[in-house]
């Protein structure tokens, strides 16, 4: 499961702790059924996209009580664009950042350069 998901046994644990996987416990030994699988597929996609394990763990509890899945999927857009407006916001704020950080590094070579010339001129 591990190498398959790329996740340590400790991420495993930790998603199990919080009851978002359920494996089968035969001793020390645990077996991930294909709802688990499914289930830790959606973890890592939601939190890859930056959703918080609670609201991770909200959209999977929907899944269990909504049989339509309407309900799940209505909750699961409406999450989603807010992430998508958040995760926006950050790379226009990211782009800025970077844009302005240019400049200032454009500037102190320009200083350096103009420096230089005029050591050079005396």
């Amino acid at each position: 499961m591990c190498a398959a998901y790329d996740v340590t046994p400790r991420a495993l644990r930790f998603y199990e702790s919080k009851e978002l996987i359920t494996p089968i416990r035969q001793g020390l030994r645990r077996l991930y059924t294909k709802r688990d699988r499914a289930r830790l597929t959606l973890i890592l996609r939601g939190k890859r996209f930056g959703f918080s394990l609670e609201e991770i763990r909200q959209l999977l509890d929907l899944y269990n009580r909504d049989v339509g899945h309407r309900t799940q999927l209505q909750r699961t857009l409406e999450l989603a664009r807010e992430r998508l407006h958040h995760m926006e916001r950050q790379r226009d704020e990211l782009t800025e950042a970077i844009s302005d950080l240019r400049a200032e590094l454009e500037a102190g070579q320009a200083m350096l350069t103009a420096g230089h010339q005029d050591h050079a001129a005396q």
